[in-house]
Formats: structure tokens, C-alpha cells, sequence
């Protein structure tokens, strides 16, 4: 997934399905006619699926905000724009890989991540439709919206055609992005005895227990991992690459 490392070895990345996909990339025996099946792998993952659903639902419910609209298809044209003319591909593509497909201790991570991140917010906001519980569905929506189309762009972003710098701008880009949402939900879940609240108490400490561990899980993402350790193995690898070419 998502603010985590992309389908690489990624936030709510690297499925079993892609496992054997992450082999041949590392093998160089494997030969070129398994480029064809990587691509349509990469965009046709369960996983990228279930993510543009949740993306249209919400889209279409109205549950998020034109600004956040925007933001995802600003992303999308950026991304093409940074893959033609600051991040062209170099080699093929085995090397996208940053880190092995063999890191369990990365799946761990993705994994909770995935929980926290995603599953545990969408059952909070399907519970808000019984309790009647809007202003808990507005703040969590925008947060939840903007990872699953991480998710999606994290695994258009692992086709052979983009380089490893724009595999790296996914996650950073929205993971940015999402620390102003979460701090959004954050702000709301802790004004909601301020106001009129139809909710149980129980949902309420649900919330900002929820709204809290994205925040701390998000925010180390983003700078404890992201920044100061993907970003620059990321490019070292992009440009030795760049150098060894010419």
C-alpha cells in the first residue's frame, strides 16, 4: 500500500500474487517474454481493483471534497509528466526493486500497516452510517479516499514503463498529502464533545484511538522511513544506473 515503499515493497504492497512477479524481476535468467505478464499484473491486481472501487464508491457518495479529487488526478498527470522529462526509465525491470521481495519483516509491516491504515478506518466509517455518526464519516473519508488511490497509483507506478524515482514519488507524494488529513480527523474526533454528538461513547474512543495510530503509523512513514531511508536508496540506485549506462 500505500505511504509505505509502493507495490516494491511497499505500504499495502507486495500481494502473493505479485510474489512471483518480484522473482523474475530479481532473476536475470528469466527471459524478456515475462515483461508482458508483469505489466498486466501490475494493473490488474486484486488489489488495485479493490482499491479503485473503494476509490469510485467514495468518489461517487460524495464523501469527498473537490480539493481531494483534484489532488488525485493532479498526481496522476505529474507522475506522467516527472516519468517523461526529470525520471525516464533506464534499465528494465529488475531495476525498480529497492528492497527484496524476501523482507518479511517488511510484509509484517505492510500488513499492519494495511490494518490500521485501511481496513480498521472503513469499518469505522461503515459503523457511522448505524450511528448516524456524519461528522466521524466526513473527517475519516478524506483519509481512507487518498490511500486507496495510493494503493492504485502505487501499482500503475510498478509498470515497466516508470523508473524508480516515480515509484518513489507515489508514496511520499500522497503520504505528504494525508498527514493534513489525518490531522483534520484528529482535530475533529477531539472536538466532538464541543458538539452535538448522536454516537456512543464507545465509537467516540474508537475514533481517536483510530485517528491517533494513523497519525503516529503515517507520520513515521513518512519520516522515519520514506524520507531519510527509501528516498535516498531509491535515487543511489536510479543514478548509478544513469552512470553505469553512460
Amino acid at each position: 500500500m500505500s505511504g509505505g515503499v509502493g507495490p516494491i515493497c511497499g505500504d499495502i504492497s507486495l500481494p502473493k500474487e505479485q510474489e512471483s512477479i518480484h522473482k523474475e524481476a530479481w532473476d536475470p535468467k528469466q527471459g524478456g517474454g515475462s515483461v508482458g505478464r508483469r505489466k498486466a499484473a501490475a494493473f490488474l491486481s486484486l488489489r488495485q481493483l479493490n482499491a479503485l472501487a473503494v476509490v469510485i464508491i467514495f468518489s461517487a457518495s460524495g464523501m469527498v471534497c473537490a480539493e481531494d479529487l483534484v489532488f488525485v488526478m493532479f498526481s496522476i498527470m505529474y507522475m506522467y509528466f516527472l516519468s517523461r522529462v526529470a525520471f525516464p526509465r533506464i534499465g528494465g525491470a529488475g531495476d525498480a526493486a529497492v528492497f527484496g521481495p524476501e523482507n518479511r519483516v517488511l510484509r509484517l509491516y505492510v500488513l499492519f500497516a494495511a490494518m490500521v491504515g485501511l481496513f480498521l478506518p472503513v469499518a469505522y466509517i461503515l459503523e457511522g452510517f448505524f450511528e448516524e455518526d456524519k461528522e466521524g464519516i466526513k473527517a475519516a473519508s478524506p483519509h481512507v479516499f487518498l490511500l486507496a488511490s495510493q494503493v492504485f497509483m502505487e501499482g500503475v507506478a510498478a509498470n515497466d514503463s516508470f523508473s524508480t524515482p516515480i515509484r518513489v514519488f507515489v508514496p511520499v507524494f500522497y503520504n505528504s498529502r494525508r498527514i493534513f488529513t489525518l490531522t483534520e480527523w484528529l482535530r475533529n474526533e477531539f472536538a466532538k464533545e464541543d458538539k452535538e454528538y448522536s454516537g456512543s461513547v464507545r465509537r467516540l474512543m474508537v475514533g481517536r484511538a483510530l485517528a491517533v495510530a494513523n497519525m503516529a503509523l503515517w507520520s513515521f512513514n513518512l519520516f522515519g522511513f520514506l524520507l531519510p531511508v527509501y528516498l535516498p536508496r531509491a535515487f543511489k540506485r536510479y543514478y548509478s544506473l544513469y552512470k553505469s549506462k553512460d
